[in-house]
């Protein structure tokens, strides 16, 4: 039964102190079984699925022959939109697959072939012949595409918004910059590729059910999304993610190939089948970040305080199904411009569905806002920190609420001195070593602190005094297992090792996802809220058996405040002066994010991040040709991103503070932060190396040398 209670901050024990990966042995010693090869269904060998995509943009399928493929040895079938299961609901374009002949965009799910053997699906689905009628198709964005607008942006957010006299404001600035800053697409590429084992069985309660183990950061999410599409009750869906290799955004919400396995399983049941999307495949079906284009406007006085904002940005949707990025979001908030205007514009294209990117919104966004900031400093005659540090705003400049914590100039300050910022040269191309032109360069970050409604958390006396405690969150390898634990030891006043905790089940209690670097602010705050009725309940020496579940009240933070964590990123760039190569010895991160739960996951994830945002500005581009709507960057061996040699001395640090009034562990969000900004910081590194500003990543060695 579910009790609704209020939490009060928890004394740290474990929190804050190192405490190693509870699921560290399974991973290092390859116990930890991961979707694809689960062995979570006993009832029989599953059947190989292969996913038949489309080779053509916009159009429909005049006609497909699977004849070849069924003749080929292991095939067992080949479904198509003659012979698949009907859905329920077809409304959510992106998963409506194998309804209808028509096309929406080139790698759409046009079949599924299943076999005995991986080997003999990926044969057949070479067999398949499928002719097309053919459209025109329209698959690039441009300016003059791009005008569009949605209702909301991502997520449930204005599209536009407007606070003072802004063309007046900007009229009468001292300084004026004006410029467009671009981003490319950008392709998620977690380690692990999404994978799910589906199996339809015959339940003695709710009749027919499906079973999932799915590579997903919600398995919740999955359930509830995926359960209408079939004509399912959320009793009739379980869904599992024992393990899974990192999402980055694109596991949050499920994909064409959750259906898909869905459908092959429905044609064999009770025959489980296995699916594995490759990483060619993933370019096309499992999300993206948008490109961007941002129109930024900044107005200075002769002090460099802003005196107006603009940013405009024009981004892709598909046609299919609807995704608008959040991009100026984070100009709203930034600075104190009394006089702003942020404004989103989509091209509607036949391409697959944009979705969720590290740090959606606030990455792209950021880089425009920040090299933005960077030229109003030059144009100033300020350092870059000051005019960051003049522009300070007393509230929230976007709701008018105070700031919750609101640690930016010490984020500043600190990494300032740490990186030696005060010997920096005030031009840029001051500095040559060799064939290297040296410079620095520094960016803000911010990011909103989330908890998210619907959650839940089971606590049970096992005896012996050791407790069970259960919550159907998910761990993307961000070290959630690790971190819960610490909570509930804390919240139940025992050493982590006396907690056994269960996630990851739709049998357990709901959990929301894995996703806005809320998972531990409200996972976190559930567990807390579970505990401590239970402490209320039952005392500190239960009887075996006792069990309380609770969900956490709303903190007043949440509604009375604006809650943000901050840093600042601070980088050095040289770049050859004959080749334009860009390299970055130094990299350094300072954040304000709350009590640090676990010092070593912590810092894993806020140095992923900036390795990350060090990747987009070097090396991650995704190119769609515009002639056939094909990603021809499908592989990483054309879609570059960061590799050892890369990364040199790479460091992230964070302010000593507990946020007690936003959760009662104290903490915040840290899995996105760390990408916030840190292209931003690199750009205007090498246009202090170079003097050459490059607005557009990523940062290739040709844009150095025009």
């Amino acid at each position: 039964m579910s009790t609704r209670t209020s939490t009060t901050p928890v004394t740290p024990r474990s929190m804050g102190t190192r405490l190693d990966r509870v699921d560290g042995p399974e991973k290092v010693t390859g116990r930890a079984t991961y979707a694809v090869e689960s062995a979570a269904h006993d009832t029989g060998d599953p059947l190989h699925v292969w996913l038949v995509q489309s080779t053509v943009a916009k159009g429909e399928v005049e006609r497909l022959d699977p004849a070849a493929a069924l003749a080929h040895p292991g095939v067992v079938a080949v479904l198509d939109h003659t012979s698949a299961m009907r859905l329920a609901d077809t409304d959510d374009g992106e998963l409506a697959i194998l309804q209808d002949p028509r096309v929406h965009f080139r790698g759409q799910v046009v079949a599924l072939v299943l076999a005995e053997t991986s080997e003999a699906a990926r044969e057949g689905a070479a067999l398949v012949e499928v002719s097309y009628r053919e459209e025109p198709h329209e698959a690039e964005l441009r300016e003059d595409n791009a005008t569009y607008r949605p209702e909301t942006v991502n997520p449930a957010m204005d599209t536009d918004t407007e606070d003072g006299d802004v063309d007046a404001a900007l009229a009468g600035a001292a300084v004026l910059v004006e410029q467009t800053y671009r981003t490319p697409h950008e392709h998620n590429n977690p380690m692990e590729p999404h994978a799910t084992v589906a199996r339809w069985a015959q339940d003695g309660t709710d009749g027919e059910v499906l079973d999932l183990v799915d590579s997903t950061q919600g398995v919740h999410g999955v359930a509830q999304t995926v359960g209408p599409v079939l004509g399912l009750e959320a009793t009739q869906v379980r869904v599992r993610a024992p393990y899974v290799g990192g999402g980055f955004g694109s596991k949050g919400q499920p994909h064409a190939h959750v259906v898909a396995a869905a459908l092959a399983a429905h044609a064999v049941r009770p025959r489980p089948v296995r699916l594995a999307v490759t990483r060619q495949q993933m370019f096309a079906l499992t999300g993206y970040r948008t490109a961007t284009i941002s129109h930024v406007r900044l107005g200075a006085d002769a002090d460099g305080r802003l005196v107006g904002l603009e940013h405009r940005v024009q981004e892709q949707t598909s046609a299919v199904k609807e995704f608008a990025e959040q991009t100026a979001s984070p100009s709203r908030m930034m600075y104190a411009a009394p006089a702003r205007r942020t404004s989103h514009r989509l091209a509607v294209l036949d391409v697959a569905v944009p979705s969720w990117m590290r740090a959606p919104g606030e990455m792209p966004g950021m880089f425009a806002g920040e090299v933005a900031m960077d030229e109003l400093a030059l144009a100033s005659g300020l350092d870059p920190v000051e005019l960051r540090l003049r522009n300070e705003p007393d509230l929230d400049p976007e709701t008018g609420k105070p700031f919750d914590v609101r640690r930016l100039p010490d984020c500043l300050r600190r990494g300032a001195e740490r990186f030696g910022w005060a010997d920096r040269p005030r031009e840029p191309r001051s500095r040559r070593e060799g064939d290297w032109w040296v410079g620095t360069g520094v960016a803000a970050a911010t990011y909103p602190a989330m908890k998210m409604p619907g959650n839940e958390a089971r606590v049970t006396a096992l005896g012996g005094g050791r407790y069970g405690v259960a919550i159907g969150c998910v761990d993307i390898g961000t070290g959630a297992r690790t971190v819960l634990t610490q909570i509930a030891a804390d919240a139940l006043g025992v050493d982590p090792g006396a907690v056994d905790l269960e996630v990851a089940d739709t049998r357990l209690p709901s959990a929301s996802v894995a996703g806005g670097s809320s998972g531990t602010s409200s996972w976190g705050s559930t567990v807390v809220a579970a505990a401590q009725r239970f402490r209320e309940e039952h005392g500190a020496d239960p009887a075996p058996g006792a069990e309380v579940t609770a969900s956490a009240a709303k903190s007043p933070a949440e509604t009375e405040t604006a809650n943000h964590s901050f840093g600042a990123v601070f980088c050095e760039a040289r770049v050859n002066r004959w080749t334009g190569e860009v390299r970055v010895p130094r990299l350094l991160g300072v954040y304000s994010v709350g009590r640090v739960l676990n010092p070593v996951t912590a810092r894993s994830q806020l140095v992923g991040g900036l390795v990350m945002g060090l990747s987009a500005a070097l090396f991650e581009e995704s190119w769609r040709d515009p002639r056939t709507g094909h990603v021809v960057t499908q592989d990483l061996a054309s879609y570059h991103v960061a590799a050892h040699a890369d990364v040199l001395d790479v460091d992230a640090e964070w302010l000593e503070e507990s946020d007690e009034a936003f959760t009662p562990m104290g903490s915040r969000g840290i899995g996105e932060i760390g990408i916030v900004g840190t292209a931003a910081a690199v750009a205007n590194a090498t246009h202090h190396a170079t003097g050459v500003r490059v607005r557009e990543l990523p940062l290739t060695p040709d844009r150095f040398l025009s």
